[in-house]
């Protein structure tokens, strides 16, 4: 009988040592400081990492009611840091669980392997932010009233569902930077790939800090619902052979699209009509009664086409003569 070969685990520290195991060193700095809060000593400088910072509380004299605000500052380095953390642990899971199950089925190459992982990540993160940014502008009514992106700005006080759904975001697209050291992208695709991930991260975390969270959250959801059927789009194509999937997602990204534009044409050619109904004069008007100085005579008191005149007699019929 032969003995089986036992594989040789990787030297400490080594890349491949990193790699395996970055999952299991994440979580336990997760557990740390979750178990930072627990203790009191520790509580000060754990709920930094793990709760949202710079909570604003606003008072009514005349109802005592209380409204919540947060502003944004350093701490949410913090803050973002550890869901971060958690961003990768969430990235794992989807990827044994998931994504690797159906890998095994479908035998793809190793490029179609790394486009199918990259699509399958990111189709569940856009689909989760479309989800959750579409209940914040419901519950919100931003989208109803868009003068209130510009009204009043600065909007240095944001609502608890606001922040933390930036937080999350920088959180999430700072997580995809050491992922492609994780999981080992190709060099080819490393550019590509870089470069979305940073244009997010600016653009987000300057929306962010620059105050625009109003117009950046009414931005990214149309945003993600679109990148979520283009992803879907590529695992349709990578798992279907004849092609039919993929036609169809292309189809739906195509009226989407082409929805979106409609709605944008409707609502300027709306705003355009408003604005010259504005432009032009109200002009009096004048109801003038004209009166009539040839009027037609009444068929009443006219005989054999005579005009009958007032306190005159009728004209007297003439009597045909009998031949």
């Amino acid at each position: 009988m032969r003995l089986r070969r036992k594989h040789k685990s990787p030297p400490v520290l080594s890349h491949e040592f990193v790699i395996q195991n970055h999952v299991d060193v994440v979580s336990c700095l997760v557990m740390s400081l979750l178990m930072g809060v627990v203790f009191e000593a520790t509580t000060k400088k754990a709920i930094i990492f793990v709760a949202v910072q710079y909570n604003v509380t606003y008072t009514i004299d005349d109802s005592n009611e209380q409204f919540h605000f947060y502003d944004y500052g350093p701490k949410d380095i913090a803050t973002i840091f550890f869901y971060m953390l958690i961003a990768i642990n969430l990235h794992a899971v989807i990827q044994e669980n998931i994504l690797d199950k159906i890998n095994r089925r479908l035998h793809l190459s190793k490029t179609k392997h790394s486009k199918f992982n990259e699509s399958g990540q990111l189709a569940f993160f856009s689909l989760f932010s479309f989800i959750w940014g579409s209940s914040i502008l419901n519950a919100e009514e931003f989208a109803m009233d868009l003068t209130s992106l510009w009204t009043e700005y600065p909007h240095c006080r944001m609502l608890f569902q606001v922040k933390f759904f930036y937080i999350c975001q920088i959180a999430y697209w700072l997580h995809a930077l050491p992922e492609l050291y994780f999981q080992k992208i190709q060099k080819e695709d490393i550019p590509r790939q870089l470069c979305y991930i940073c244009l997010y991260i600016i653009h987000i975390s300057g929306a962010y800090i620059l105050n625009f969270q109003r117009l950046g959250l009414i931005l990214m959801v149309p945003h993600y619902l679109v990148e979520f059927i283009f992803h879907a789009s590529r695992l349709f194509y990578f798992s279907d052979e004849n092609k039919q999937k993929g036609i169809g997602c292309l189809a739906t990204v195509c009226l989407t699209q082409a929805w979106m534009m409609w709605k944008f044409i409707n609502f300027q050619l709306k705003k355009y009509r408003e604005h010259v109904n504005n432009q032009i004069p109200k002009k009096k008007i004048t109801n003038t009664k004209k009166k009539r100085t040839n009027q037609e005579p009444n068929r009443e008191n006219c005989v054999n086409g005579a005009a009958k005149v007032e306190g005159e007699a009728s004209p007297r019929i003439r009597k045909s003569k009998p031949v």
